[in-house]
């Protein structure tokens, strides 16, 4: 190039570069055997370039990373630079096992430099292993849809769900909005592929009731039907009033739930000793990583009990001065549907469920998702997230933003979580919505539906049967016709 500089700016306009900037690149590195001027161009536009005949411009073939599911995983798979060296998400936790381990030869070569004779073989190349995620792509797809649907009709900041199976642990299904697509590397900015889903934190508002209710239930001082007094329907503790809608009197812990009484359940709260609520909540996952090893995935924040002010302890107990992921929400959920048996997140496909570690009895737990029925039944906070055929049991979530000094009054998190189905848990999903824009912000309006409809989708593209007992009264003779189905049935 250097022996014919009259042809750089011919070759500079066919790599659509500017004509100083070749110069500079190709006089600064005349020492060097060869350099890049463009990498990973369209086979046909290199073709284009080398039929132009400019001396000392030659191709060379690499390969490119394509991501056939594109924008729908691409938070959770992530991407690689232009090395094949992973950057994000599971291409950068599982790059040392997916680059494998090059080879090593000595050869002879002639005055040109061409191989002439393989001389020795000094270590065998180990191609890289094949990684399988856990993840449904029936499921994603279900879930990518109907969060991206919602965050455009609320016209909210950003959102996310995620799917897991109870049994097992194993995502099937995390997606985030906005979106990005992994083939697009004009689309890789940081605020459109991070993977909210792991790393970012929320006060959960009143989804974390049922845990402070499980608190309750463990602490062997009150039963399903012990009764919580909330009249008038606020009271005063230290500098804070903590008031609900309306009076709802003297109700049982049911009724707590499906009301979202605060009251209720900060009463509830300041009852328990601070170590005691403080080792339940850590138990459930709360303030701790997941174990899904994704990279940057926070742990959110739960205080010691030691640093817990009679305030605190009150406004714990309907989602504030706690931070926590979409994804450890949906754990904690599923530690619940699973009988109290709290199993790490798994991002990769598991031949063998894990051995669960149990963290309450199984009657507590199973006492809680009964209770969490009634929040999606006429009079609950989330008859939204109702799915025709299944019962489901979960909890709404609204909570004012924290801002400067303070909270926000016009911007919210809007959260549902919850269990189907509800007989016999088998998905636990949770659905984050960031600031949605207009009059509707309660998790029972935003978020709600968006779980509705991913958790009736995924349930009948696994072919759980139905546990409405009115839907199943109907389907009796099919249902016998058919047989049961397995305990391991997808």
């Amino acid at each position: 190039l250097v022996q014919a500089p009259e042809r750089l700016g011919e070759l500079s306009e066919a790599l659509g570069r500017d004509r100083a900037w070749l110069m500079r690149r190709v006089t600064t590195n005349t020492s060097r055997e060869y350099l890049f001027l463009r990498r990973h161009l369209p086979p046909e536009r290199a073709a284009d370039i080398l039929a132009l005949g400019i001396p000392g411009v030659y191709s060379e073939r690499e390969y490119r990373r394509y991501y056939p599911a594109g924008e729908m995983t691409g938070h959770v798979v992530g991407f690689v630079n232009i090395d094949d060296a992973g950057q994000e998400g599971l291409e950068l936790a599982f790059d040392h096992w997916l680059k494998g381990v090059p080879g090593a030869k000595r050869v002879m070569r002639d005055r040109l430099g061409r191989v002439i004779e393989d001389v020795e073989n000094i270590a065998t190349p180990q191609p890289g292993r094949e990684l399988r995620t856990s993840l449904d792509l029936r499921i994603q797809y279900l879930a990518y849809r109907a969060l991206k649907g919602a965050v455009q009709h609320h016209r909210a900041r950003s959102g996310s769900v995620v799917v897991l199976d109870v049994r097992t642990g194993e995502v099937l299904a995390m997606v985030n909005q906005p979106g990005y697509n992994p083939n697009n590397r004009a689309q890789y900015v940081a605020s459109r592929y991070r993977n909210r889903a792991a790393t970012d934190i929320f006060e959960p508002g009143s989804s974390i009731k049922p845990m402070i209710v499980a608190a309750a239930l463990e602490s062997g001082r009150f039963d399903q039907r012990s009764v919580v007094d909330t009249s008038p329907g606020w009271f005063t503790v230290g500098p804070k009033t903590i008031q609900d809608k309306r009076n709802h009197g003297a109700i049982d812990f049911a009724t707590l739930l499906r009301v979202s009484s605060n009251v209720g359940a900060s009463r509830i709260a300041l009852d328990l000793e601070g170590p005691q609520l403080w080792s339940t909540l850590t138990a459930l996952g709360v303030g701790r990583l997941s174990g899904s090893g994704f990279p940057g995935e926070s742990r959110g924040l739960l205080n010691d009990p030691e640093n817990w002010r009679p305030v605190g302890q009150a406004i714990l107990a309907y989602g504030y001065g706690v931070s926590t992921t979409a994804v450890q929400l949906a754990r904690a959920y599923a530690a619940l549907g699973a009988d109290g048996e709290m199993r790490p997140v798994s991002l990769l496909a598991l031949d063998e469920p894990p051995p669960g570690d149990p963290v309450m009895s199984a009657a507590t737990a199973r006492a809680v998702v009964d209770m969490m029925e009634t929040v999606v039944t006429p009079g609950g906070t989330a008859e939204k997230a109702r799915v025709e055929g299944y019962l489901v049991a979960g909890k709404t979530g609204t909570a004012y933003k924290a801002t400067g000094g303070g909270y926000s009054d016009d911007r919210y998190t809007s959260v549902f979580a919850g269990l189907a189905p509800a007989t016999r848990p088998r998905l636990a999903i949770v659905v984050v919505v960031d600031e949605p824009g207009g009059e509707e912000y309660y998790g029972g309006l935003v978020a709600a539906p968006v779980f509705s409809e991913v958790a009736g989708g995924a349930l009948r593209v696994m072919g759980i049967a139905p546990d409405d007992p009115d839907v199943r009264s109907l389907l009796g003779p099919l249902i016998r016709a058919s047989g049961p189905v397995p305990t391991g049935a997808p």
